[in-house]
């Protein structure tokens, strides 16, 4: 096991943008993947006429690999810096992306925005931005890919940053709060040395950018909350909930609670990367098995914690949001779906409570009767479903969310009041 610090790295942007391309070649040039597998890609890629594509073939064959449920957790995705052992949450490309995109965002520590220098900003690096940084992303690291497809022309280059750098100032991100870099996933150019092909660059490579990112902050002395991503039944262990832990420490011998399923048992060993640990913290992601639990008690969308502290089940909470669009306003009695941590919940707008500034966060209306794209409002909700949300000043690791409905991101925002549910309640739902 190795000691340096652990960080969750989500790699973000449009789809096509060339996203699993990079992270198949990151994989590759840190020693994360041998050279014999890219071989293999290689004439794989060549069979079907597709020639380049071993790199994007990394991260779609450790998506088979974990839909067949092969694996337990995410360990292939993993590759270390000199200063940091990284996971890679997400796999990019997945076919719904944007679903898993929120869950992998609301776990990762900072971010890598995939842009392609020929397309420049498309719909989802928009949403990708919005949602990182409402999501509580604190550093990004732009990458303006496919130089190679634009000859690595520098005034392409500053046009696509000039249009990013926009798009980040938009949603609140501060000017220093990112990284450019230019570079061709496809050619190597940029990634682990520096390219000779565009010598106008003065700035680090993206192996350097990632290895001088700030240190996350562990929240140890919250308790323990842990959000379900699945949960596997495996021969001769027993049943092994998998997820990240997001606050406090998991142990053998804990009693832990999911909720909202109600369901309690001891905690009998922890695997972190294929191997068995002694205690799992921040940042870990994690398979354990716990005695006295059946597969069917516990779902995606569950929150682990001590038995004696459960995570609160939400009857309403209160969420201050920033609309990102909307077919018309949105009134009282809207119900789209609210996705938070590993869960996705459809909630109803029980009250518009204040509109607010978007920049000063000042009052502008108590109670109005609507609200549009770009307006920031505090609301609401009721979750159609028992949900577990947390206020954002006491676990901001739970107390962040988006709205989605019929596709598309709607708004996000974080959690300031949880009205819990009562134990009734909960049974009853």
């Amino acid at each position: 096991m190795t000691t340096k610090l652990h960080q969750n790295l989500a790699i973000i942007g449009h789809v096509d943008h060339g996203k699993s391309t990079l992270v198949g070649r990151l994989l590759f040039e840190t020693g994360s993947v041998p050279e014999h597998v890219i071989e293999q890609f290689r004439a794989e890629a060549e069979s079907r006429g597709k020639g380049g594509f071993e790199f994007a073939y990394v991260m779609d064959n450790l998506g088979e690999e974990r839909d067949r449920g092969l694996t337990i957790d995410i360990a292939h995705q993993r590759f270390e810096t000199d200063s940091y052992d990284f996971t890679i949450v997400d796999t990019p490309g997945h076919r719904d992306f944007v679903k898993n995109m929120i869950t992998g965002a609301s776990q990762a520590d900072n971010a890598v925005l995939v842009v392609a220098a020929d397309d420049g900003v498309a719909p989802q690096t928009r949403e990708h931005v919005f949602l990182a940084r409402t999501l509580g992303i604190g550093e990004l690291i732009v990458v303006v890919n496919k130089m190679d497809l634009v000859d690595y022309d520098q005034s392409r280059y500053e046009a696509v940053k000039g249009e990013v750098q926009t798009l980040l100032k938009q949603v609140g991100f501060r000017s220093d709060d990112a990284t450019f870099i230019p570079l061709s996933a496809f050619e190597g150019e940029n990634v682990s040395t520096h390219s000779e092909e565009m010598p106008w660059y003065d700035g680090p490579d993206l192996l350097e950018a990632i290895d001088a990112l700030p240190a996350p902050k562990p929240s140890t002395d919250a308790p323990l909350r842990i959000p379900i991503q699945d949960v596997y039944s495996i021969s001769g262990i027993g049943t092994v909930p998998v997820g990240r832990v997001e606050t406090g420490t998991l142990e053998p011998g804990m009693t832990v609670s999911f909720m909202p399923s109600g369901s309690t048992g001891e905690v009998k060993s922890i695997e972190m990367h294929h191997e068995e640990v002694r205690k799992a913290g921040p940042g870990d992601n994690v398979g354990f098995n716990v005695r006295g639990i059946s597969v069917n008690d516990v779902r995606r969308g569950d929150v682990c914690g001590p038995a004696d502290d459960p995570p609160t089940v939400a009857e309403t909470f209160q969420g201050q949001i920033v609309v990102l669009q909307h077919p018309s306003v949105i009134t009282p009695g809207y119900t789209p779906v609210v996705h938070a941590h590993t869960a996705q919940v459809a909630c109803t707008i029980e009250s518009l409570d204040r509109k607010l500034d978007p920049t000063t966060g000042a009052v502008l209306e108590e109670n109005p009767e609507y609200i549009e794209p770009g307006d920031a409002a505090v609301v609401t909700f009721r979750p159609q479903k028992p949900l577990c949300v947390e206020p954002s000043e006491e676990l901001p690791e739970l107390g962040s969310f988006a709205v989605r409905d019929s596709g598309q991101t709607i708004a996000a925002g974080k959690v300031l009041a949880v009205t819990e549910r009562t134990e009734k309640q909960t049974a009853a739902a």
